[in-house]
C-alpha cells in the first residue's frame, strides 16, 4: 500500500499561540495529531509530549526484548496493544509532569493516531480529535468523541440536529491524556481499500467545518497540499476560534514488483506566529508544521 500524506497546523484567528501538534514515523507508518489544553504554554507542552512519547515508545520497542510498561490485553492484537501502550505511557508521563510541576498543573491533551500495516489501518484516540475516512466519495467519521455531547446523545438517541447545535456543553470532553494516572484508549481496526483517504484533525477543524464541506474539499481538491490548505482556510473563514490541525493520508495499491516512489521531504516544523496567524514564513522557533510526502 502506498501512502501519500500532507499536513498543516495553524494558530487560527482568535488564539495567540498554537497548542496543537502533529507528528509521524515514516518507517512505522504511524501518524499522530494532538490538541493540548491547560493555558499559558502547558497545552503545547502536553501535545508535544504525547506525540514524542508515543514515537519514543515505538522506537524503543523495535527491539523485541524491550520491556513494556503495561501488560498485553489478550483481546487485542500485538499491533493494537503496541499502539494502546504507547498512548497509555504518554498519558502517565503527562499526568506525572502536571503533578510535579506547578507550571503544568491541569495540562492535558487529546490524541488521535492511525497506523497502516499492510491492508489494515489501526485507529486509536482519546478525546475529541477525530479520524474521518472518505471512501468512494463519501465521508464517514471513524472515531467517537469522548465528550458530554456524545454521552448525552447516547442517553437521548432521538436528539435533533438543532438540539445538538444548541447543546450548551458541546466542547466539554470526558476523556483526555493527563487527567488521571490511567486512561482508556479506544482502538478500531479497518480494512484499507484502494483510493481511501483518511483525515486526522483537531476540533479546531471539525468544530468549524461541517462534514459535507469536509467531504467536498477532500474529494474535489486537486492534490493533498491543496486539501490541507483549503481545510485550514475554511475553518478560519468560519471564525477560526481554535487552533486548527489537519493531516490527510491517501492510500493506493502498489502493483506487484513496483517500488513506491519517494519525493524529497517537504517536512518542516514551524511555530504559528503569535501575532500573525496568516504568516507563512518559517521561523526558527516555529511550531506550525506542514508536511507533504509520498511513502
Amino acid at each position: 500500500m502506498r501512502i501519500r500524506y500532507a499536513a498543516k497546523t495553524d494558530v487560527g484567528m482568535k488564539r495567540t499561540h498554537n497548542e496543537d501538534y502533529f507528528s509521524l514515523m515514516e518507517d512505522e507508518q504511524l501518524f499522530i495529531v494532538a490538541d493540548g489544553m491547560g493555558g499559558h504554554s502547558s497545552g503545547e507542552v502536553a501535545s508535544r509530549m504525547a506525540a514524542e512519547t508515543v514515537s519514543e515508545f515505538y522506537q524503543r520497542t523495535k527491539d523485541e526484548e524491550a520491556t513494556w510498561p503495561y501488560k498485553m490485553d489478550r483481546s487485542l492484537s500485538y499491533i493494537e496493544n503496541r499502539l494502546a501502550c504507547g498512548i497509555k505511557l504518554a498519558n502517565y508521563k503527562i499526568y506525572e509532569a502536571a503533578s510535579k510541576d506547578i507550571r503544568f498543573k491541569g495540562m492535558g491533551t487529546t490524541i488521535v493516531t492511525c497506523l497502516i500495516n499492510g491492508d489494515k489501518i489501526y485507529i486509536a484516540h482519546v478525546g475529541d480529535s477525530r479520524c474521518y475516512r472518505v471512501r468512494e466519495g463519501k465521508i464517514e467519521q471513524m472515531t467517537r468523541d469522548h465528550s458530554l455531547l456524545e454521552d448525552y446523545k447516547d442517553a437521548k438517541p432521538d436528539m435533533t440536529e438543532e438540539e445538538e447545535r444548541n447543546f450548551p456543553h458541546k466542547n466539554v470532553i470526558t476523556r483526555a491524556l493527563g487527567m488521571r494516572d490511567s486512561v482508556q484508549v479506544d482502538i478500531s481496526t479497518k480494512q484499507v481499500k484502494d483510493g481511501d483517504v483518511y483525515l486526522l484533525c483537531s476540533d479546531g477543524l471539525s468544530g468549524m467545518v461541517e462534514d459535507p464541506a469536509l467531504e467536498r474539499i477532500l474529494v474535489e481538491a486537486p492534490d493533498l497540499e491543496h486539501s490541507v490548505a483549503e481545510l485550514v482556510d475554511q475553518a478560519n473563514r468560519a471564525g477560526g476560534t481554535d487552533n486548527i490541525t489537519t493531516l490527510i493520508l491517501q492510500c493506493t495499491n502498489v502493483a506487484v514488483g513496483e517500488e513506491p516512489k519517494k519525493e524529497e521531504s517537504a517536512a518542516e516544523e514551524k511555530k504559528a506566529a503569535a501575532n500573525d496567524p496568516a504568516k507563512e514564513e518559517p521561523k526558527e522557533e516555529a511550531k506550525e508544521q506542514e508536511e507533504a510526502k509520498e511513502g
